[in-house]
């Protein structure tokens, strides 16, 4: 069964802008360390903000309007990230849907779970800090195949996609949109965006 956050995209097709990519170097050259920080200090950030956000609004409220609150701020986040990351050409401020963020908003959060998300997500963290390693080595072999070839290697896609996939997932447990703890995982399970919330039936006529 799927996490209750998915996110998903698709693979580029055909010949790639060669001007796109190199453009896209120059930005994470220049305020690459920026984006680092940005998706790291979203890690910390999201639980203070959820837990606040639940003070005073409460957990159903929090949930209900998460669509447009914490959930669009990570769509716009990870649209920001797989765009440097080359894995879309699209930025998430012209086009919010060039990523697929989904989340089936589960359990009832509280101020004191929202907060112990920061010592529960540390094994997380590390893995994905040690996996980063590997995410920038495949980015830079990913932009020499699509400068030489134009063509973005199967491989680096998926697995630049499966990161930023963990990452995502990640994010959504941060903020106290699902109850499930994340799967250490690139896959997003079976069926993919997550299933929405069932309607209620209606009633059987007679």
């Amino acid at each position: 069964m799927a996490y209750p956050a998915t996110f998903d995209v698709q693979p580029p097709t055909g010949q790639l802008d060669k001007g796109q990519v190199v453009l896209r170097i120059v930005i994470v050259l220049v305020i690459g360390w920026l984006a680092n920080w940005i998706v790291g200090a979203a890690y910390w950030l999201l639980p203070i903000l959820a837990a606040v956000m639940i003070s005073q609004k409460g957990a159903e409220q929090y949930l209900a309007n998460a669509e447009k609150g914490p959930v669009r701020w990570i769509r716009y986040l990870m649209g920001f990230y797989t765009y440097i990351s080359l894995a879309s050409d699209k930025l998430p401020f012209d086009d919010p849907d060039s990523v697929n963020f989904h989340v089936r908003t589960t359990g009832s959060p509280t101020v004191g779970s929202a907060l112990l998300r920061i010592i529960l997500a540390i094994p997380h963290a590390l893995v994905l800090g040690i996996l980063g390693i590997a995410f920038v080595v495949v980015w830079i072999i990913a932009a020499i195949s699509i400068l030489i070839n134009g063509v973005y290697p199967d491989w680096a896609f998926n697995f630049i996609r499966g990161y930023l996939r963990w990452n995502a997932r990640l994010l959504a447990y941060m903020a106290s949109l699902v109850d499930e703890y994340p799967p250490f995982s690139f896959e997003n399970g079976a069926g993919s965006p997550a299933p929405a919330s069932p309607a209620p039936p209606s009633p059987s006529t007679r």
